[in-house]
């Protein structure tokens, strides 16, 4: 059974799989970015968007983001 997704105003913290992050908990420099995607799912190098640049569906939801990690390379499958 495939995750369900989600639009991207439904979530409050989600990523989408085209390399974006929705964290409206973040601090609005962190809030809504956009990621490089590296072999084996490692994404790196973000970058502040604003909302309307976020695609409007297909968001998968998290719990959080762990924005105080020295290393902000993270591994989604």
């Amino acid at each position: 059974m495939m995750e369900q997704t989600f639009s991207a105003t439904e979530i409050n913290v989600g990523f989408h799989p085209d390399g974006y992050r929705n964290d409206k908990t973040a601090s609005p420099i962190n809030r809504y970015t956009k990621w490089e995607i590296l072999l084996g799912h490692r994404w790196c190098n973000p970058e502040p968007v604003c909302f309307d640049a976020l695609p409007k569906e297909g968001w998968f939801a998290k719990d959080r983001f762990d924005w105080d990690k020295h290393n902000n390379d993270e591994v989604y499958a």
